[in-house]
């Protein structure tokens, strides 16, 4: 059987999600006792909580919402990278282009350890360039571990923007500590919510036999 390595962040009340934003929260709406059979609880999330997928319609606001995004970008081949020697931001000499030939997805390791327990602000961004270039290489989904594309305080949302130009899908917030580079079969569906500038995933990755 092939060997599977779960790549999400689990969802709790202390994740840390996105300065400013509301936190987390399960909330129990009915618990097994006397008179009811089942357990029914509730949610509330931030949509970039913890990991997922950037729907287009997060950085344009003609692009698809969550429930419109096509789904064979998320689910398929895909090549990791390890490209923790990136200082501040993945540069295009960061990159070893010869391993992504082919690779219609293409996700990046930043972190040495995935910060679960706390908001990193300095987190690795990645050069709009290198989005550009992977574009041009026929790269259909880009994802990272670090919490988005473009640094915290960007304005412009550079990267973000040539994956608009590339018509490429983004993951971000993956954990990926734990599986070595190489080529795996990545599953990372979003959920189908009309409206969504971003929806949780539970991505995978599958070892290829």
């Amino acid at each position: 059987m092939s060997r599977i390595w779960d790549i999400s962040q689990p969802l709790h009340t202390a994740v840390p999600v996105w300065p400013g934003e509301p936190a987390f929260a399960l909330h129990s709406h009915a618990v097994i006792g006397d008179g009811c059979p089942v357990n029914v609880g509730g949610m509330f999330t931030p949509l970039h909580a913890g990991t997922h997928g950037d729907a287009p319609l997060h950085y344009a606001n003609d692009g698809a919402s969550s429930a419109d995004c096509e789904l064979d970008a998320y689910i398929g081949p895909c090549v990791l990278l390890d490209v923790r020697h990136a200082r501040g931001r993945v540069e295009i000499a960061d990159i070893d282009w010869d391993a992504i030939e082919g690779s219609e997805r293409v996700l990046l390791r930043t972190y040495e350890c995935f910060p679960h327990d706390q908001w990193d602000s300095d987190f690795t961004a990645i050069a709009s360039d290198v989005i550009a270039r992977l574009g041009a290489m026929g790269v259909r989904l880009i994802g990272t571990d670090a919490a988005s594309l473009d640094p915290e305080q960007s304005k412009t949302l550079d990267a973000h923007q040539a994956v608009k130009a590339a018509d490429m899908r983004i993951l971000e917030g993956l954990v990926l500590d734990d599986v070595p580079p190489g080529r795996y079969e990545l599953v990372a569906l979003p959920l189908r919510i009309v409206g969504a500038d971003a929806s949780p995933v539970r991505a995978i990755l599958r070892e290829i036999a």
